[in-house]
């Protein structure tokens, strides 16, 4: 089992449209697939078709209240596992201010998921995407720590690279509490390759980052705009657009990677 963070500390570079059609498209390859959100906002559980305000549990639960990942999770009308997440997770620092493993609840809660499956005689979840808040708060402190690796959607502008050194800074600092917490990938998004401010950008991006950045560009793509007005990944609204395709060869890369990672173990 996979554990892929999904973050960025700057916000609206379609980091929930990456954790939400990553999530589906690697459904779509056969593998066995659980989002968690952990954005209050719980746009990430609006996409996938749920409705945030009747769920019973969600992230909150797990996280405040000691409730299992398994009892949280619900299956999408997208076609994979969901631990949903909606305002209930708002305030969060504050209520945990002070205890003494508020980093650690969510690994935790995710390594008795790990034991409970590997006594199992059911095939566990190949990848976990966990959908990180905007911002540095305690929730993407837990996934930072929870994860094998962060993937960094990123838009191809100057104000966003501030935004990258920031969150570089911060998994660097993180290392001391998860020793395997290191940048997966970079992923370019809201891509257009007609504008030279974006290519600037990307190419720089290459300089720095070398075997890192995924080759996948993300497009922008009305249809990706519109899936989640629909409540759906936009493999299901439109598998023909090029942002659908896109998430599709962004998932086989992941995939390559995963593998390549285990021969090397």
């Amino acid at each position: 089992m996979e554990i892929l963070a999904i973050a960025n500390q700057k916000g609206g570079v379609g980091k929930t449209t990456t954790a939400v059609n990553l999530a589906a498209s690697l459904s779509a390859k056969r593998k066995r697939v659980l989002l968690i959100d952990l954005d209050p906002q719980g746009n990430a559980t609006t996409g996938t078709g749920l409705h945030k305000n009747e769920l019973a549990l969600t992230a909150a639960d797990v996280l405040l209240d000691g409730v299992s990942i398994a009892e949280a999770t619900v299956m999408s009308p997208a076609g994979f596992d969901v631990v949903g997440a909606n305002k209930e997770l708002a305030g969060m620092d504050i209520t945990l201010m002070g205890q003494e493993n508020s980093h650690t609840l969510l690994a935790d809660a995710l390594d008795v998921l790990m034991e409970d499956q590997q006594n199992s005689k059911k095939k566990g979840y190949d990848y976990i995407v966990m959908d990180c808040a905007p911002s540095l708060n305690l929730l993407t402190i837990n996934a930072l720590v929870a994860t094998d690796g962060v993937i960094i959607p990123m838009q191809c502008e100057y104000y966003a690279l501030e935004g990258l050194a920031d969150l570089s800074q911060t998994i660097e600092r993180l290392t001391e509490l998860n020793p395997k917490l290191h940048i997966k990938g970079v992923v370019r998004t809201l891509f257009d390759a007609r504008n030279t401010l974006a290519n600037d950008v990307s190419q720089e991006l290459e300089a720095h980052f070398g075997d890192i950045m995924y080759r996948t560009h993300i497009p922008r793509n009305v249809r990706l705009a519109e899936a989640p007005a629909h409540g759906m990944p936009v493999l299901a609204f439109e598998k023909n657009s090029k942002g659908a395709q896109a998430y599709l060869q962004l998932a086989a890369e992941v995939i390559k990677q995963s593998r390549a990672a285990k021969k090397q173990a």
